[in-house]
C-alpha cells in the first residue's frame, strides 16, 4: 500500500496549527529523507531531515555507550525553544519544534497521540 503523503502533511499541519506553542513538525526516514513537513517559514526541510537522522544516530550511540537501552526520545533545548525527536515506527522519525512556554507534559502527550495517528498511515 502506498503512503499518502498529502494526508501526512495535513496531519502535521493540523498538529502545528492547533496550538501557538508548537512551531513546527516534520516526519523523516531514518536515512534523513523527508516524508512530510509543517515547518516554520525559512526552515529548509531537507536540511532538517538530514539533521534529524544525524541526531538519531548520535543519540542511539550515546544511549548505547551510557547503557540506557533503546533511545525513545532526543531533546534539544535552546534559547528559542525545544526540539523533540521521537521514533515513529521502524521507518520514520518525528521531530517537533516547540516554544519554551509549552507545558512539557502536555507536549509529550500530544506527541504520543500524533505518533499513534501517523503509525496507522505508515503501516
Amino acid at each position: 500500500m502506498a503512503i499518502n503523503s498529502a494526508k501526512l502533511e495535513n496531519i502535521l499541519q493540523n498538529f502545528v496549527s492547533g496550538t501557538n506553542d508548537i512551531q513546527g513538525a516534520t516526519l523523516v526516514t531514518p536515512d534523513g529523507l523527508s516524508l512530510a513537513a509543517a515547518l516554520p517559514p525559512g526552515m529548509d526541510d531537507e536540511r532538517v531531515s538530514a539533521m534529524s537522522a544525524a541526531m538519531l544516530s548520535l543519540g542511539e550511540r550515546i544511549g548505547s555507550e551510557l547503557d540506557r537501552g533503546i533511545t525513545e526520545r532526543i531533546y534539544v533545548e535552546g534559547d528559542r525553544g525545544i526540539g523533540v525527536l521521537t521514533n515513529c515506527g521502524e521507518e520514520a522519525l518525528l521531530l517537533v519544534l516547540a516554544s519554551h512556554s509549552v507545558k512539557q507534559g502536555l507536549l509529550m502527550l500530544e506527541i504520543k497521540r500524533l505518533v499513534s495517528e501517523l503509525k496507522l498511515i505508515l503501516m
